[in-house]
């Protein structure tokens, strides 16, 4: 079964990640690339978190960044190859993070899935799978309240997975979060039938894009319906591969 479920969720957990952090508008610049840059990143409360936990890789994606801008790169380009890295990055925070945070960060990832999906379903299959047929910026469709939430929720979980209640993955953790997966990978198949491949395959999925995002998020609000510590072990085992 382990097989079988952590392909699933880690194309869907991979999908949600947020590619909002490297945004910047060339037309409204007044000041300097890099002053403009800095201003931007330094209100994004995640990237403050990221200066305390770990000023060498902040700096790194600074510089790739400002490069990046320098050579004429577009903004899709930028966000395409800034994203994975903080991805990574923020995947093994979830690791040591209290269960709370990681299920707020899933919350939030979910929230700001149903609403570019209510911009229309090929926006949020682009926003899950930028690898199938190209990304979008969340930014470009997202109002700012919601952005603010995400970004929080971002940094409180960072914040958290280096503090008192700094969670530890156990073995039990991991065999009790596969068992509570199975039940709802075999609901979810008895509803969708072979198109419950998509959530492994989501290049086959063009022209399947609502079902395609209808299925990652009842996938996860199921998830979310689990006992908290029981959410946050399930989540964890999703992206454990990302680390």
């Amino acid at each position: 079964m382990k097989r079988a479920w952590k392909p699933i969720v880690i194309v869907a957990v991979l999908a949600a990640a947020v590619a909002c952090w490297v945004y910047y508008d060339k037309q409204r610049l007044q000041h300097t690339p890099e002053q403009q840059l800095d201003t931007t990143l330094n209100s994004m409360p995640a990237w403050q978190v990221l200066k305390e936990q770990d000023p060498a890789f902040q700096q790194r994606i600074r510089s790739q960044i400002l490069a990046m801008q320098k050579e004429g790169d577009s903004e899709q380009q930028i966000i395409d190859v800034i994203q994975p890295q903080i991805l990574h990055l923020q995947m093994s925070r979830l690791q040591t993070a209290p269960d709370a945070s990681v299920v707020d960060y899933m919350k939030a990832n979910m929230e700001q899935t149903a609403a570019i999906q209510k911009v229309s379903d090929d926006a949020c299959f682009r926003f899950l799978y930028p690898d199938v047929k190209g990304g979008i910026n969340p930014l470009r469709v997202l109002d700012k309240p919601m952005l603010q939430r995400r970004m929080q929720a971002d940094a409180d979980m960072m914040r958290a997975a280096y503090g008192k209640d700094r969670h530890t993955v156990t073995a039990q953790e991991r065999d009790t979060a596969v068992a509570d997966v199975r039940p709802i990978m075999k609901e979810l198949a008895a509803k969708y039938g072979e198109d419950i491949q998509l959530l492994q395959a989501p290049d086959k999925a063009v022209g399947k894009e609502k079902l395609s995002c209808d299925m990652v998020q009842e996938m996860w609000a199921k998830v979310l319906q689990l006992p908290e510590s029981h959410a946050a072990g399930v989540i964890r085992l999703a992206v454990s591969e990302l680390e």
